[in-house]
């Protein structure tokens, strides 16, 4: 029996398809989902997602959102996701030191406009961090 995952962001589609497992960074700290599992929503964050099809593992690197399972369906609603053989470690780190440099002036931003770019910065952190441990 294996899981169907789709994975979601305001973008595209990023990931639709059966796959053995997955395992979903949240708030919690990471969980593994196998087929079988019990009903669950839970709060994303930053990291790595691993998806286990045929033995071979594909590693995605997702932003804040969320995940539900129901059932043997998996469905990860996420602001930004990204394959790690997508990553490019130049414009990453381009838009990190951006972001950096913005956020010092935090006294002059809104607060949404904060969180934007710590998110950002979060986010860019998680994709350096899975990209350059996958040397």
């Amino acid at each position: 029996m294996a899981l169907t995952l789709e994975i979601v962001t305001p973008e595209a589609r990023v990931y639709s398809g059966p796959i053995d497992t997955v395992v979903i960074p949240t708030v919690m700290g990471e969980i593994g989902i196998l087929p079988g599992h019990i009903p669950l929503i839970t709060q994303m964050t930053e990291g790595e997602l691993r998806v286990t099809k045929d033995g071979k593992v594909q590693i995605l690197v997702v932003g804040t959102g969320f995940a539900q399972i129901d059932g043997d369906k998996v469905s990860v609603l996420a602001e930004p996701a990204i394959a790690l053989e997508k990553i490019d470690e130049h414009a990453v780190e381009t838009a990190l030191q951006r972001a950096q440099d913005a956020l010092k002036a935090k006294d002059a931003l809104e607060p949404a406009e904060i969180e934007r770019l710590e998110s950002v910065v979060r986010f860019s952190v998680a994709q350096l961090t899975v990209k350059r441990r996958g040397r």
